[in-house]
């Protein structure tokens, strides 16, 4: 008697579904083999579609329904090695799904199940029709005709001279006046650029890098602003192209990524990559497959590059490494930093956190000898520290939130040539719209907050749900007419400095003057050194180098100084620190006001006194006393609900199933969120804290599936947030 055949083999296939579980499918032609691991697969799923990823093989459960079929959509797979068990690895961290974890880490249209891009070199030329068309054309399609008609060509070519230049494109196309066409690969290395002269301690941070090429190295590039970092990661770099593999820098905002990628170019000599938000998606899944194939040599990308494959990888580097954004707030609540150091160590290659006010969880690594704790203390060149003086505003008389000494100093500076910052980190008009006589303001009717003042004070908008209503003519509660915009936003200041010095440029920098691509750029380019003024929230603190800037003004220091958030004073330092060190990067000077109405508040005693290190060093002592982190460890459940009972109905549930899972929890709520509505939702949270890492973790698996199971939680949205950087 023969032996039974075996049964033919399924898939276990991750989806991008809530459900923490995989789920089984056949192939729908062939068996499945261990090949198809990490390979995308369109299944389908209820009465829909999805794609998926394989994780897994094995045999089919006699006792099943008979499986569904799938069908592969990858020759090869996407996912492989490091990269996916460091997937493997967030899903477990984070406690998410680990179909969504891949979702999360592919670019839209390989989610969609497109195929690979393709990533040659691709250019457009004029028709016969195009050429003859050319004089009628006006507006983009013209400028964009007459590129092509002096045989500019490529389209990486085209993205640097022309904006939007893919519209332009798509419209001439459907007119047959232009074609696109592969190009030859005819491109030579151009030739690196030599930087400036390193001073001796950017060359010992280079030769320690060096030094540590060949394996797992944390390291934290610990250097006041100004002092040079970017050269230090140049050099490292250059380094690892020299010796064939690639490199990834993550920076923290879209706005750094061109001026980062431009000066990359420069020196490097080599193609460099971009991913971040303000992409298409096609671009974006074309640099996801360059970095797949190899080809891309270099990346430069803000937080989601943290998932880029790296088959050739040599190098990470975080460029302000401490910077929030690096943090996920919704969906896979990942943190960019903390994962790029899982892959590096996956990986075996070194690691950079560079940041002029590092996170006080990187110096307590440092401090415990788990990185590398390199210092730059002295500006790069001739630029030297800029002096920093408190302005005591308490019984001053104040315009849009600025002294007259504040004047006197932008005048000062103005007559000398140079440029000046207003920093206040607070877009709008006003914060608050006020009925003088009855007390009335005007509040969004969907979160617990007001609304804020825009458009000089036209348009009220909620900056936690979006929603926007005009100003009324009249007080809604008692019909008054005495309506007045409170305290003031980035437009405000922007209207008072315009009033004040009417013959310089005041140029606003916030997310209302920057929602196109690459503005910042734009704006700061087209701003250029000639004596002005900049207005600008705290997307002008990170990395931007105006070396005719020589005076930074902070408005509305006291904002920070009382906050619940135990992070408060450790964000607030970082902002100033960073912001202030805009000032005299070049020869001039700088000067930094800092106006405030408690001069004598400890942590603006500490950083004027001994800087950030000796705030730091307060900081941890306080954390330690007071178990917070990096000295504990933290998750956070969050619910939402149109009824309030609901949500506290889930968190009970929940804290009951994690008391269940151990006693070494410490369990803090339910508690209303800091805002407990938002966008029309009834918000609550359970913290979550304990002393381990591997104590957390433990009671968390121990208690999910319950959770998960809990009927309660059919009635709420809820989600887990692991190392909250937030508590609201």
């Amino acid at each position: 008697m023969s032996a039974p055949t075996p049964a033919p083999a399924i898939w276990h296939v991750a989806l991008p579904v809530p459900v923490p579980r995989l789920f089984d499918y056949r192939p729908a032609t062939g068996a499945a083999i261990a090949g198809d691991v990490g390979c995308r697969v369109r299944v389908p799923f209820g009465p829909r579609e999805l794609v998926g990823v394989i994780t897994g093989t094995g045999a089919p459960d006699p006792q099943a329904p008979e499986l569904r079929s799938g069908e592969r959509l990858d020759a090869a797979p996407l996912f492989q090695g490091e990269l996916l068990e460091s997937l493997r690895w967030l899903a477990r961290y984070t406690h998410a799904p680990l179909g969504e974890v891949f979702a999360t880490a592919l670019p839209a249209p390989l989610r969609q199940g497109e195929a690979l891009a393709d990533t040659r070199a691709w250019g457009w030329r004029l028709t016969e029709a195009g050429l003859t068309a050319l004089p009628r054309l006006r507006g983009k399609p013209r400028r964009l005709a007459e590129l092509l008609a002096a045989s500019e060509r490529s389209e990486d070519a085209l993205a640097e001279q022309l904006d939007d230049w893919r519209a332009a494109a798509r419209a001439l196309t459907g007119r047959g006046l232009v074609e696109r066409e592969p190009l030859p690969d005819t491109r030579t290395p151009a030739s690196p650029s030599a930087g400036p002269a390193l001073n001796s301690e950017q060359q010992a941070a280079v030769d320690a890098l060096l030094a540590a090429r060949d394996g797992f190295a944390p390291v934290l590039l610990d250097g006041i602003t100004g002092s040079g970092k970017t050269e230090v990661y140049l050099h490292a770099i250059a380094d690892c192209l020299a010796r064939g593999r690639q490199a990834l820098v993550l920076v923290p905002e879209i706005g750094l990524t061109p001026q980062t990628l431009r000066r990359f170019r420069e020196r490097l000599g080599v193609p460099v990559h971009a991913l971040h938000s303000g992409l298409g998606d096609g671009e974006r899944a074309r640099t996801w497959a360059a970095c797949l194939r190899g080809e891309a040599r270099v990346i430069v990308g803000t937080r989601s590059a943290v998932f880029l494959p790296l088959p050739r990888a040599g190098l990470i580097v975080i460029d302000e490494e401490h910077d929030g954004s690096f943090k996920q707030l919704d969906g896979i609540r990942y943190h960019a930093r903390d994962f790029a150091l899982v892959r590096a160590k996956a990986l075996g290659i070194p690691i950079v956190l560079g940041s002029a006010t590092p996170s006080l969880e990187s110096l307590r690594n440092a401090k415990a000898g788990r990185y590398a704790h390199l210092r730059l203390q002295a500006r790069a060149g001739r630029a030297r520290p800029p002096r920093v003086r408190v302005v005591d505003v308490r019984k001053r008389p104040l315009d849009a939130g600025m002294s007259p000494e504040l004047f006197e100093a932008i005048a000062a500076t103005l007559h000398d040539g140079a440029q000046a910052l207003v920093f206040k980190n607070r877009r709008g008009y006003a914060p608050v719209l006020l009925c003088h006589d009855c007390g009335w303001s005007a509040q969004c009717t969907r979160c617990d907050a007001p609304m804020t003042v825009h458009a000089g004070g036209r348009r009220l908008q909620c900056h936690h749900c979006g929603a926007r209503r005009p100003a009324p003519d009249a007080c809604p509660d008692c019909g008054g007419l005495a309506l007045q915009a409170q305290g003031a936003g980035t437009e405000r200041i922007e209207e008072a400095l315009t009033k004040r010095f009417p013959d310089v440029p005041v140029l606003r920098i916030d997310r209302g003057t920057t929602q196109r691509r690459d503005a910042l750029e734009k704006l700061l380019h087209d701003f250029g050194s000639a004596p002005g003024i900049l207005v600008g929230t705290q997307m002008l603190a990170k990395g931007h180098d105006l070396p005719n800037l020589t005076l930074v003004a902070v408005v509305g220091v006291d904002e920070g100084l009382f906050s619940a958030d135990f992070r408060a004073p450790e964000k607030l330092a970082q902002l100033l620190i960073q912001v202030a060190g805009r000032a005299g990067r070049a020869a001039q000077p700088g000067d930094v006001l800092l106006q405030t109405h408690h001069p004598q508040h400890a942590l603006l005693a500490t950083l004027l006194g001994g800087g950030y290190r000796a705030f730091a060093e307060a900081e941890l002592a306080q954390r330690e006393a007071a178990g917070f982190p990096p000295f504990a460890h933290l998750a956070l459940l969050r619910a939402e609900a149109k009824q309030l009972e609901a949500t506290h109905a889930f968190l009970q549930a929940a804290r009951a199933a994690l008391r269940d899972a151990g006693d070494a929890l410490e369990l803090h709520g339910p508690l209303p969120a800091p805002m407990p509505r938002r966008a029309g939702y009834q918000r609550a949270q359970l913290l979550l804290s304990a002393p381990e890492r591997r104590t957390l973790h433990a009671a968390l698996d121990a208690a999910l599936p319950a959770i998960h199971a809990l009927p309660e939680a059919r009635r709420v949205r809820w989600s887990l947030d692991v190392d909250p950087v937030d508590l609201y």
